[in-house]
């Protein structure tokens, strides 16, 4: 191991500024704009040599070579998209000293492509964020006072000091000090867990006012934040590529753009009949109508309060059958309430509620903030605690007020005491004992959003939806207490992130699926289903994860996103098979010689403005962004 020292180490070197997807081809398009506009210029300008009007446009081709060279490192590799077609044209008219018809599908070609990947999301942003918001160093304890350390110098048994406002390291216990910790990252609830000697703490967690001493448990590779980061990594690389529209499309006009092609050819008896076929076959409404009508679908959504991250998800979501969602803030409204404290016989239910109030405080679980929110209520004293434990799976122990309590589950109780405890009813519920023996049972309900079970029945019917599943980390008497009250039939519970994952890789393979979740918890789920959506603005990494973020916490804008998609993929599909169909048209009259190449250039702008100006109307807002009436 490493010695460490009293210094900090140096800060790494500043990451070299991303690329973003788009940027190439967007200053290609423009140069070639560039170059088109100086070429007519110099044509119109007497005295001016040929080859000087045609320079801007040598130019431009130049430029375009890298895009060429891709077009055939997809042939090599047998993909035969629609761009295909305009590599072809490209070759050809430079092959007949048609520069300027070059220049113009060079044009499109770029200009189709940037609009494309306009907004599409890096697919390792994720894991920067999250690699990002960890810490680089820790602050061990060692002889002479603190070293500050790298985080794989990190072994079980240290005692680290969380300073004020920084995160969490690695999994472990409180060794010293009072204090909270925001574990939302994980949970997805907005609650403060307090933090005493014997309190758990997990890598990844905010540390508050206070400075705290831990001692590991496990190393950071091995600890919760980590092993999240492992399954978002897994379910990056495993997430299918899904096919565009445009692809789809092309898989078939390319061909029979061709096959035209050549009998023009052979028909006329000259290769200008085979560019003049090539240049109005060029599927500009692929490379154009489409991204347009997901550039205004995704402004459209912006102005709904829904943030499109991955624009191919607009695509994809009017297609999915299976839509899961995660239970607690999506379906729910995430704050559990105690709705009822039986006492056993002989115990006071107010002191009974101050004593586990007392040591809830140090509870990360969310049910522990409906009891403190209970005391607090009744105006209840909350009593000094003198020792606490929490135990996975066990419950909570500890000293308050000189009695020993006990908060566990039906599950875990001594068999002995198992007959005073009464029958169990749906929702939530917690047990606790004072001095070894039963002293009462706290229920706990965590209520539906109003418009849950009305949007459930809605999306058979009005989407064509045929499973809806609840998945939640939730226990097995609350889910089920949901689902029943909502009208799910399918449901998991008690699951962890990597558990929900491996649910959402099964239900993929059926159908594509839609989830919906709330917490970084979830984010993992989202990836590796064919669309996910994150539902509020709980989390950040959740938001990174996601394909489009509703900001607004209704579900009403749920069916605002399943419409603004449904919406754009009808418009693009206008778009594009009737800017084909115009094509098609002029690819027969160039076959006998009607539309030269020069002409079949222009043609095509003009096919490509009337494709473009429908595209456009994905932009515009209309009654049917929505038919689900919310209360």
């Amino acid at each position: 191991m490493a010695t460490s020292t009293q210094s900090r180490p140096a800060p790494p070197a500043t990451p070299p500024a991303p690329t973003y997807p788009g940027t190439r081809e967007t200053r290609i398009a423009m140069l070639a704009l560039a170059g088109i506009v100086v070429h007519l210029a110099l044509r119109w300008l007497p005295g001016v040599a040929h080859w000087v009007a045609d320079a801007p446009l040598w130019v431009v081709l130049a430029a375009g070579v890298p895009l060429l060279w891709e077009l055939g490192g997809r042939m090599a590799a047998r993909q035969f998209g629609s761009d295909l077609l305009a590599g072809i044209s490209i070759i050809t008219a430079v092959l007949l000293q048609e520069y300027l018809v070059a220049a113009i599908v060079v044009l499109m070609l770029s200009g189709g492509t940037a609009l494309e990947l306009y907004a599409v999301r890096r697919a390792s942003a994720v894991l920067d964020a999250l690699a990002r918001r960890m810490p680089g160093i820790a602050h061990r304890q060692q002889e002479g006072g603190l070293g500050d350390v790298a985080l794989e110098e990190i072994r079980i048994g240290d005692r680290l000091v969380v300073l004020p406002h920084e995160i969490c390291p690695v999994d472990g216990v409180v060794a010293a000090g009072h204090g909270v910790m925001d574990e939302s990252y994980l949970t997805g609830e907005p609650f403060l867990i307090a933090k005493a000697p014997g309190a758990q703490v997990l890598s990844g967690a905010i540390n508050g006012e206070a400075a705290l001493t831990i001692e590991a448990t496990k190393l950071p590779v091995d600890s919760r934040y980590a092993r999240i980061m492992q399954v978002m990594r897994e379910s990056e690389q495993a997430r299918p590529a899904l096919r565009r529209i445009g692809d789809r499309l092309g898989a078939w006009y390319t061909p029979v753009a061709v096959a035209i092609a050549v009998a023009g050819w052979i028909i006329g008896g000259a290769p200008q009949r085979f560019l003049a076929v090539m240049v109005i076959a060029t599927p500009c409404p692929l490379l154009l109508a489409i991204p347009v009508a997901i550039i205004s679908a995704i402004s459209l959504a912006a102005r709904r309060a829904i943030v499109i991250k991955n624009p191919a998800c607009l695509e994809q979501v009017s297609a999915c059958r299976t839509l899961i969602f995660d239970k607690t803030g999506t379906l729910t409204y995430g704050h559990p309430e105690l709705t009822e404290i039986v006492p056993a016989a002989g115990v006071e239910e107010m002191r009974l509620l101050s004593l586990t109030a007392s040591l809830e405080q140090y509870s990360k679980h969310p049910l522990a903030g409906a009891v403190l929110e209970a005391a607090r209520r009744r105006n209840l004293p909350l009593q000094e605690v003198a020792h606490m434990a929490e135990t996975p799976g066990q419950g909570m122990q500890g000293t308050v007020d000189g009695a020993s309590v006990t908060i566990t589950g039906r599950t875990v109780l001594p068999p002995a005491l198992a007959t005073a405890v009464p029958p169990q009813q749906g929702g939530l519920e917690c047990l606790v004992l004072l001095d070894g023996g039963y002293a009462g049972l706290f229920r706990f309900h965590d209520e539906p959003r109003r418009e849950s079970h009305g949007f459930i029945r809605h999306l058979g019917p009005q989407h064509e939806v045929g499973r809806v599943v609840l998945l939640s980390g939730d226990r097995e008497s609350e889910v089920r207490y949901m689902a029943q009250k909502i009208g799910i039939s399918r449901f998991y519970s008690g699951k962890s992130p990597e558990e929900k994952v491996a649910i959402v890789r099964e239900e993929s393979e059926r159908e594509k699926t839609l989830y919906v979740g709330d917490g970084i918890n979830d984010a993992p789920a989202m990836m590796a289903s064919t669309v996910g959506v994150a539902f509020g603005q709980n989390s950040d990494i959740t938001a990174e994860a996601a394909d489009a973020v509703i900001l607004e916490t209704s579900l009403g804008k749920v069916d605002e996103f399943l419409h603004i998609g449904r919406r754009m993929r009808r418009i693009a599909l206008q778009s594009a098979i009737g800017g084909m169909a115009l094509s098609l048209i002029g690819m027969l009259l160039a076959v006998f010689g009607l539309l030269p190449p020069l002409a079949g250039a222009i043609a095509q702008e003009g096919i490509d403005l009337l494709a473009v100006l429908n595209a456009l109307r994905a932009a515009m807002p209309g009654g049917d962004l929505t038919d689900f009436p919310q209360a």
